[in-house]
């Protein structure tokens, strides 16, 4: 038993982002869902505004209220906290949005996003909202370890909870956003078409589904530990 407890031990060492509990995996997931939906609803109901209506503004509302509560919340289970401090995880995630932007702003032109002086409020504010999802939680999180974000982004193979948070719901808003765009190049001349419309509320929604995707693997996870310990 003893044995068994010092191996624990060890692994949670060597993999820290193990270390998280089914219950708060939950709480994180329904306070970052509850919070797009809420930005949602404030930018419709106080403000008046949409994202066929007014993309870059509501767009700018969500992604701040988004990257802000993701940041917050996730530096809270940074693996490093002997090394790193709560504000420090805080500054990494900060620092990080603008370069997961970019790195969302170029896959997006690449795939075919239109590029033009007319586009680039809402593709910056776009590019930023697919941080939030993407990488701004990792880098508050794992920081510059590369091992972490290799697994994660390179080799989609995460170890433990706090790995299937990150993992999951960053993968299922790039294709929820993929899959979103199909619409835009139809010839139904919808407002809802436009860059980057559907593609956000695609990139939402599959957001939404890998959180609820990761919350199933992480019970999973739970169970599997406590199956060991019995």
């Amino acid at each position: 038993m003893a044995d068994q407890s010092k191996k624990e031990e060890e692994e949670e060492k060597e993999n820290p982002s193990k270390s998280i509990s089914v219950p708060q995996a939950f709480l994180v997931h329904l306070i970052s869902g509850l919070v797009l939906a809420i930005s949602l609803w404030v930018a419709h109901n106080l403000y008046s505004i949409n994202l066929v209506s007014h993309s870059s503004i509501t767009l700018r509302l969500i992604w701040i209220v988004e990257s802000a509560t993701v940041i917050l919340i996730y530096s809270r289970f940074r693996i490093d906290p002997q090394q790193c401090s709560y504000l420090k995880a805080v500054v990494r995630g900060i620092l990080a949005l603008p370069v997961g932007a970019l790195v969302n702003a170029l896959g997006a032109i690449a795939l075919g996003a239109p590029v033009g002086i007319q586009y680039l409020p809402k593709t910056i504010n776009w590019s930023l909202l697919m941080s939030s999802f993407t990488v701004a939680p990792a880098a508050s999180v794992f920081g510059l370890s590369w091992t972490y974000w290799q697994r994660i982004f390179a080799q989609t193979k995460p170890n433990g909870p706090l790995e299937y948070m990150i993992c999951i719901p960053a993968h299922g808003a790039v294709i929820g956003g993929w899959f979103g765009a199909w619409p835009m190049p139809l010839d139904w001349e919808r407002p809802w078409q436009e860059w980057p419309v559907c593609v956000t509320y695609g990139a939402m929604t599959g957001y939404l589904v890998g959180m609820i995707v990761s919350s199933g693997f992480v019970l999973a996870n739970g169970r599997r530990q406590r199956l060991k310990e019995d």
